[in-house]
């Protein structure tokens, strides 16, 4: 989908920051990516994270995939806009290329947990905007997660623990969507996405352009 609209006046434009959340299996990726595929000015953040590569994974597409030790180095440098340690794993997102993508007018989307969501809107809380994606039921949650067939029960039970702390941080976002039907929640992430395009904060050609309006006034 393209959003060249043939604007030649609209020069201008500040990224936003769209930080997607959801406990494990409720959907986030799947309308990320979507998203992605289909706007042309956004961009998905790649995690660098701790975590061994599942069945499919690959480097630099996914994430980039650290030892604890190098990932740790990228800590103590400050090279990372947001880290955290999730199921004895750590992620994080390296700051420079999303800062980058923001100065140039891409949209940068991430998939991201609660925390890591909360610390890049602190860093950065006029570009951010939160949307988190709650699952129709907690038996839905459950059997999307066996349904993947990538993990352990263990790991299962223990993803479901963390889904209970991150459900309890809805409140903390700008938008909540239920992702009930998956074509109708993909259609409200869109229509999110596209309403925060147009704030006049991120659209810095504005009064240049509503001054060129009242001068042909005269």
């Amino acid at each position: 989908m393209s959003d060249d609209h043939g604007r030649p006046w609209e020069t201008q434009r500040r990224g936003l920051l769209l930080l997607v959340s959801s406990p494990s299996g409720a959907g986030k990726t799947s309308l990320s990516r979507r998203l992605v595929a289909d706007y042309s000015d956004m961009v998905l953040s790649i995690s660098a994270t701790t975590r061994a590569p599942r069945p499919g994974e690959q480097e630099g597409r996914e994430y980039f995939f650290k030892t604890r030790e190098a990932f740790e180095a990228m800590i103590a440098a400050g090279e990372l806009l947001e880290w955290a340690e999730v199921n004895k794993n750590l992620y994080g997102t390296p700051k420079a290329p999303v800062m980058a993508a923001l100065e140039t007018g891409k949209d940068v989307l991430f998939d991201i947990d609660w925390q890591g969501a909360a610390q890049v809107a602190e860093h950065a809380p006029h570009d951010s905007v939160r949307v988190f994606i709650l699952p129709p039921s907690w038996t839905d949650l459950s059997r999307r997660l066996h349904a993947r067939a990538q993990d352990s029960e263990a790991v299962i039970r223990a993803r479901l623990d963390l889904g209970k702390q991150e459900i309890e941080r809805w409140a903390a976002y700008d938008y909540v969507i239920v992702n009930k039907d998956f074509d109708r929640a993909y259609a409200d992430l869109g229509h999110i996405y596209r309403a925060e395009r147009m704030k006049p904060g991120r659209n810095p050609w504005l009064p240049g352009f509503v001054d060129s309006l009242l001068d042909e006034t005269i």
